[in-house]
This record gives structure tokens, sequence and C-alpha cells, in this order.
């Protein structure tokens, strides 16, 4: 099961009359030129490993229905992060690559720059798009920053790491990182999260945890998070399972055969609004917490052909403009969702709007405002650490 089966497509964008970006040549000089836009429109091929078509779709099909001469068709399809990158270097040893664009969050972009998958986005292609430094919000300008300029946010939250419960079966919160491990002590197999490499919440956690304890160095999880490993071995004594994605935590959650996850602000909102989780789950920030950022990217696979490249350059125009930047609040699946600047939630579609009027939480913004926040893990870094989760934590217990 994967990260986004619990969402639905991305509510109604708007932006009618959309027009092409006219895309010449790069200035000569060592920046790779952007190809010029086809003569005949091309189909193209989007796989989604983060659940971000819930946040983007309806916006990359209206940007194909009003460049029809571009465009062809476009096949959607969504594969579990862990597994793509294999899939995409095989194609590229093969000379045959099928996958024209990816949307990924940081675990399979950190895979893919780390195997030199991706396509450099920025700088190569810079002259075609707007100037980021200019219209990203602060917290997704420093997201950019990890992308090794290989992939282009386009969309950004500050995540979590938060628990999320029951309040009728957990009559006493943790507030500390030590209460929830007494809790989880107290109630065996009544906490959970999800394997990190697959799912947010599950690697927010993650990378949460060494800020919570105090450890050396929370960027480096080799030599700085002693206290961290120790805790999630602790932890795991607890835990019956690890399920491969989020989704199976909110389920369990839902039908009551766990209490108590972790979980982020969007992982909150959009469950409850599409009645996964009971409405009346509440959310704890335990002491001491910072945010870890997170956001999804569009990156493209070394091997495109050049046509379709120009055409995808395009079409990340229009995704970091603000109508479409105002879909991405969804129904709060990635709260708050938009990476740029001045897109507040009154101009996200009437069904978004009132979705977080009903299941999103007053006290976000105060945490939102008042909490330190925290870039993820690099990508080298982040590999690394999912690598030994999987082998010293996950490996008996993964599901």
């Amino acid at each position: 099961m994967n990260e986004h089966q619990f969402t639905r497509r991305g509510l109604l964008g708007g932006a009618a009359g959309l027009a092409a970006f006219g895309l010449a040549g790069a200035p000569s000089g060592a920046l790779a030129a952007v190809p010029p836009l086809p003569s005949a429109p091309v189909a193209l091929n989007v796989v989604d490993v983060a659940g971000n078509l819930a946040l983007t779709q309806r916006a990359i099909e209206n940007y194909r229905a009003a460049n029809p001469k571009l465009v062809s068709r476009i096949t959607f399809t969504k594969a579990p992060a862990p597994e793509l990158p294999g899939k995409i270097k095989a194609q590229q040893a093969a000379n045959r690559v099928d996958i024209d664009i990816v949307l990924t969050g940081i675990d399979a972009l950190s895979a893919g720059v780390d195997q030199k998958l991706w396509q450099p986005i920025i700088p190569d292609y810079a002259e075609k798009l707007p100037k980021l430094d200019d219209i990203y919000l602060s917290g997704a300008k420093a997201m950019q920053g990890l992308a090794a300029n290989q992939g282009v946010c386009i969309v950004f939250c500050q995540a979590g790491p938060l628990l999320e419960y029951m309040p009728d079966r957990v009559k006493t919160v943790p507030k500390t990182a030590a209460d929830l491990l007494a809790w989880t002590r107290a109630n065996p197999n009544r906490f959970m999260y999800a394997r990190p490499a697959n799912s947010g919440p599950g690697r927010v956690f993650m990378m949460g945890l060494p800020y919570l304890l105090g450890d050396k160095d929370p960027k480096d999880p080799k030599d700085g998070w002693d206290k961290t490993w120790a805790y999630l071995k602790d932890l795991g004594q607890n835990i019956e399972y690890y399920p491969s994605g989020t989704g199976p935590t909110m389920k369990a959650l839902g039908d009551g055969s766990r209490d108590m996850i972790p979980t982020q602000m969007g992982w909150d909102i959009n469950p409850r609004a599409l009645g996964v989780v009971p409405k009346e789950a509440k959310v704890a920030a335990l002491e001491g917490f910072h945010w870890i950022l997170d956001a999804h990217y569009l990156c493209i696979p070394k091997g495109v052909a050049p046509e379709k490249q120009a055409v995808i350059v395009d079409l990340l125009n229009y995704l970091l403009s603000k109508p479409a930047q105002a879909t991405t609040y969804d129904e709060g699946y990635f709260y708050p969702g938009p990476a740029v600047k001045d897109v507040p939630l009154s101009m996200a579609p009437p069904e978004s709007q009132k979705v977080i009027a009903e299941y999103g939480r007053p006290e976000y913004a105060k945490l939102i405002a008042d909490t330190p926040q925290q870039l993820p893990l690099t990508p080298d870094k982040l590999v690394y650490a999912f690598a030994r989760w999987d082998q010293e934590i996950g490996a008996a217990k993964t599901k």
C-alpha cells in the first residue's frame, strides 16, 4: 500500500486560458540550451512517488487542455519511491527511457541525486524558468537547495513530527520523547510508524528525533545520532511491525487497531477529511520539537527526448504560477502546500477552503510561527539513514 492511497485528485483549479510560455534557445556558453518547442504535440508519461498528483494533477491537466499543440496526452502512474530509481537506472542503461517526469519527495530525489539519474534543470534551464529565489517562500527556497540543481520544488510544507492519537483511547498524552517510549512500553503494539524510505511521516519522525533527544549532531545520522538509533531500537521492541507506507498507519488509527501514530499536518487533515481517520482525532507536539520541512519536486530523468524536455520546462513554468499553486491546498494533504509567495488560502478553490476550515486546526498557525524549522538531511545522508534504518530497525518487522 503506497503513501498516497488515501488521497483524492486535487480539487478544481480554474486557471483558464493558459498560454504556453515561449521557449527559445538559451544563450551560448557553458549552460545547456533549452531545446525548441516541438512542431507536433508530444505524449508525456508522469510517475508520482509522493502522492503529489493529489496536489498537481488538476493543474497539469489544465496545462494540457490549454496547449493541444504541445501535448497530445499525459499518462499518470504511481509507484513506491524505493522502487523507482532502479527502474530508471535500468531504462537509462538500455537507452530506452520512457518516464518523462517524476514527481517525488526528498526520498527518490535523494536516491536519484546519489545515482546521478536526473537532468540538471537548474542551472541548465534557469533562463526559461522564473527566478526561483524571487518567487519562493523562504522554506521552499531552502528546500530547493537540497535538490542539487536536479529537481525543482513545486509544493512545500512544514511537515512535523507530530503525534496523532484517539483521545478516547489515549488518556495520558506523552509530553516528551521519553514519555512516548514509556507509553509504548505500557501499551505494546498500540503505536506504529511506517518505513521512513516510503513515508513522509515516518521519515519526518526519524529526522525529528535527534532534536527531541538532544543528539550530538542532528544533521549527521552516521556519527551524530547515537541517542536516536538507540531510541529507535528501544521503541521497536514495542512495535509489532512497520508498514511499507503511511496509508496503513492511518487505516490502523481509524479502525482502532492502533491508538497513536506519528503524523504531519497534511496527513492529519486529509485522512480525517476523507473519513479514514475519525474527525475527533487529536494531535500533540512533543516538548522541544523542531519542524522538519518537506517538499515535492519535479525531476526529469536523463535520457528524455529534447522536444519533451522543452515542453516539461514550459509546464514547470505554469506549475510555479499562482493559479496553479493555489490548487495545491487540495484537501489539506500537504498542508499548507504552495511553494510560492503570496498564494493565500483565499485563492484556493472553494472546496479546499471548506475542507481546511472544517478539518484544519487553529493551533497550526501558532506552531508554524513559534517553532524552529529545520531542513531535512542532505541527499547523501538521507540515503545513509534510510539504509541504516532498513538494516538495523526495520529488517525483521517491515511489511
